[in-house]
């Protein structure tokens, strides 16, 4: 816990220190670099937000002769089909992948990879049919790739229905904290900027070298992230090429979400942690990076452990010591657990961002906190049962998404 309270406090100083530089950075770099781009956007059941996204698709400026994209139908039983193939009739850079029942359904990773067999473009890159990025973000993301130890980059995420209530706010807040913050001090750092699964892209030569997305892990993101370090490369972040998302809109969307992210990067870290810790490509400040990254999912179940220990201890004085140390969890638990959006990273990320009013809702954040601790438990607890019993229990539960965020975007 101490561990992350440091990284935390490193992450969040790094980056109020290098704000001035990265800005003065982004206005100076102007690459010619634009390698051809494959674009895959996996869709089940994306009726009311994939005309959105298809309608941007066709306003990227970046150059149609050199841009492939690839709509993956993942057995809609929506108009999702339809939608995609009215854009795919007026535009000939738009593509539709048509997945049977029995094919689709299988998660995310299991269409990416459905899609990426008919990428011929030099560089993938994956968009959320719930998104909708700059104009430009391609010619921001590409760059990086003149950069041959680069496998893969990472935009930045923001959410796009933020003022639709305060589940929305409070994911907006989260955001801010996990992209402005954590992802940008991993990158000034040099340690490891995670791939968040869309808006974001990877080599097509080294996506195939490592076999594709891991169908077995819910979190294929995060699980591709650990292959392309352990592969000799690296990933770049790009605090501004921006996207915007619909983020959940309930506490039930947001649990089942949450859920499936805490299992499956609970599965990365039984699967990737020793090799993290043996591999002679990685330095070892990335190593303790990657390892506390694997294992943030982790110090919710931990703080629950030590508040099952603590109350009970408390209660029976054991000693004056453990009392006054008990005082201070509830404070200190709050500002160090890792991923959960640290009110002082959200605090920084919303003060450099210019988000004044935004702030005032950092202290509800410990409502989300309290709430991952059961979610976090239940996915560990689901797990280790299905570990035991030697059972395959992955079941992927998409987001649903209402169309909400169009309301919020100015034409």
């Amino acid at each position: 816990m101490i561990a992350y309270l440091i990284r935390h406090y490193i992450f969040t100083l790094i980056v109020l220190k290098n704000a001035q530089k990265q800005k003065t950075t982004a206005l100076l770099e102007n690459s010619q670099y634009q390698p051809t781009v494959s674009i895959l956007i996996p869709a089940r059941n994306e009726e009311r937000v994939i005309g959105r996204l298809l309608q941007r698709m066709t306003e990227l400026t970046y150059p149609k002769e050199k841009l492939q994209i690839i709509v993956i139908d993942d057995a809609s039983t929506d108009e999702t089909r339809e939608i995609a193939e009215q854009y795919s009739k007026t535009h000939s850079c738009i593509e539709i992948i048509h997945r049977s029942e029995k094919e689709g359904g299988h998660g995310k990773a299991s269409a990416l990879n459905a899609g990426s067999k008919h990428a011929n473009s030099e560089i993938i890159f994956c968009f959320d049919a719930d998104y909708h990025p700059q104009g430009d973000i391609l010619e921001k993301l590409t760059e990086v790739f003149a950069n041959p130890k680069v496998g893969v980059v990472q935009g930045r995420i923001t959410v796009l229905n933020e003022p639709q209530n305060i589940v929305t706010r409070l994911v907006a807040l989260e955001r801010i904290g996990g992209y402005r913050i954590d992802q940008q001090a991993r990158e000034d750092l040099g340690l490891i900027p995670q791939f968040g699964g869309t808006v974001g892209g990877i080599r097509r030569s080294l996506l195939e070298r490592l076999g594709g997305w891991d169908e077995s892990i819910l979190a294929e993101d995060t699980e591709l992230t650990f292959r392309v370090y352990l592969a000799g490369f690296r990933v770049g972040y790009i605090y501004d090429a921006e996207c915007y998302e619909e983020a959940v809109e309930s506490w039930r969307a947001y649990w089942k979400q949450r859920y499936r992210w805490a299992k499956g990067h609970m599965q990365c870290a039984f699967k990737h942690s020793l090799r993290v810790l043996k591999s002679k490509n990685l330095r070892l400040r990335e190593k303790i990076d990657g390892l506390l990254l694997l294992n943030v999912y982790f110090m919710p179940v931990l703080v629950l452990c030590s508040w099952i220990i603590g109350i009970p201890l408390f209660f029976l004085k054991s000693s004056q010591l453990l009392s006054i140390l008990w005082a201070s969890i509830p404070i200190s638990l709050y500002s160090f657990v890792g991923n959960f959006a640290p009110f002082f990273e959200v605090g920084i990320g919303a003060y450099l961002d210019g988000r004044n009013r935004a702030q005032w809702l950092i202290p509800l954040l410990i409502f989300t906190f309290l709430y991952n601790i059961l979610i976090c438990t239940k996915a560990l607890a689901d797990l280790t049962i299905s570990k035991i019993l030697r059972r395959n229990t992955n079941h992927w539960t998409k987001t649903v998404h209402s169309g909400n965020g169009n309301s919020y975007i100015i034409n």
